[in-house]
């Protein structure tokens, strides 16, 4: 990964676990330490399936940039599925507090969406390949 995805990776990933950690101490307080569980697995989900998705994105960026914003697109739609399909798989579980996962689930997948715009937004990243400097025209 190169050291720009990468940053972007870490501008993303790093709020998202200060969202979860505060939603694990909120939810420690409120719900108990089922409550923290939730949190903290929910903030683990978010951090794993955006982080898959941003390097898949990359590499399809990378090796076929006429997909890349079909790719994306499709990308986010399924996270988005997968993150509904977690909330409902684990709606009845006795493991951890169903309702401290789902928010912070969604808490999370908003403040990595957030920061990872943000983070774009901030990019020095070219998108027209410079001319050579000893070609001209």
């Amino acid at each position: 990964m190169p050291s720009n995805d990468v940053r972007i990776l870490l501008q993303a990933a790093v709020p998202t676990a200060a969202v979860g950690a505060l939603a694990a101490v909120v939810s420690g307080v409120v719900a108990g330490g089922k409550g923290a569980i939730g949190a903290v697995v929910a903030t683990l989900v978010v951090i794993l399936f955006m982080g898959l998705g941003l390097y898949i994105l990359q590499r399809t960026a990378k090796s076929l940039p006429h997909l890349f914003q079909a790719m994306g697109l499709l990308l986010y739609a399924t996270q988005i599925l997968l993150l509904f399909v977690f909330v409902a798989a684990f709606k009845n579980t006795t493991l951890f507090h169903p309702k401290a996962f789902a928010l912070t689930l969604v808490a999370g997948t908003l403040a990595w969406i957030a920061a990872q715009t943000r983070a774009h937004m901030k990019s020095k990243i070219l998108y027209v390949e410079p001319e050579k400097s000893g070609h001209s025209s």
